[in-house]
């Protein structure tokens, strides 16, 4: 499995497991538990998940399918914005560890921005920190304007920033993605594939056929050219679970990715960072 180097310099896997809209039926509970499982023993040890996702049924899902292999896992969840204050964040983080049957968050993330300034934010989950309950902190869908303002708040101990980055959603080549690697923050791509939207593209079909894979594949391989960037995309199947991984084993050829910039134009402007 190939890494990616937070800014303290430990190293974690570049593919990791998203868990948005998994936990939420339980016809699919036992399928779901033999994915993830799946993936961490492929190494894709990452699991991201949030409070927000089913109410917490994902973090309840991932502390049944994992909790015998937590040692092996870099665990990441995330917060309300309404939560990230002095007074909130360590209720929200002990909720979200009791539902994953955990002592510690590997990574504890700021959802999305609301409310609460960022400097009380940064200083609730910095207190986490020194507190034992989560090993490192981030943020996710900030912009870069965001993240110029989190820094100017004592924020230097950002590790990552998660944020909407697939072919579709290519506005953080522009300033985000050069601000991010200039810093030293990996940025963590949720919805890789465009949520399955993508794969009906004929660019990417055609490519896909070209060289014997799919086109979730392809697009995986394509979010991951960078090294600065982490994908997470979700898989409730073992058979997905395993195309998921294939995707790090192969790079895009030149021809292959002018092809994709052709079909999915990098920006020439700055857009707003979008958020699913």
């Amino acid at each position: 499995m190939r890494t990616v180097s937070l800014p303290g310099g430990e190293q974690i896997p570049s593919l990791g497991q998203g868990t948005w809209m998994m936990g939420e039926r339980s016809d699919r509970r036992s399928e779901e538990i033999a994915a993830l499982r799946l993936g961490v023993d492929l190494g894709m040890t990452l699991i991201d998940t949030a409070e927000m996702y089913g109410d917490g049924a994902a973090e309840e899902l991932i502390g049944e399918a994992l909790g015998d292999v937590r040692d092996k896992l870099f665990l990441v969840s995330k917060a309300y914005p309404q939560n990230a204050s002095h007074a909130r964040l360590h209720a929200a983080c002990e909720a979200s560890l009791k539902r994953l049957g955990t002592d510690r968050l590997d990574l504890y993330l700021l959802h999305w921005r609301g409310s609460v300034p960022l400097g009380e934010t940064v200083d609730a989950m910095e207190a986490l920190r020194t507190a034992g309950k989560i090993r490192q902190w981030g943020v996710s869908n900030l912009d870069t304007s965001d993240m110029e303002e989190l820094l100017a708040a004592r924020g230097g101990g950002c590790a990552v920033d998660q944020i909407l980055y697939n072919l579709t959603r290519r506005g953080p080549e522009h300033d985000l993605l050069p601000w991010l690697e200039t810093h030293g923050i990996p940025a963590m791509a949720y919805s890789p594939v465009e949520q399955g939207r993508l794969l009906a593209d004929q660019t990417l079909r055609r490519i896909a056929e070209t060289i014997g894979a799919t086109p979730a594949r392809v697009a995986l391989a394509w979010t991951l050219r960078r090294g600065n960037v982490i994908a997470i995309p979700k898989a409730g199947s073992v058979a997905h679970v395993r195309d998921n991984r294939a995707a790090v084993d192969f790079s895009l050829s030149g021809e292959q990715l002018a092809a994709l910039d052709a079909a999915f134009p990098a920006p020439r402007s700055r857009r707003p960072l979008e958020m699913l």
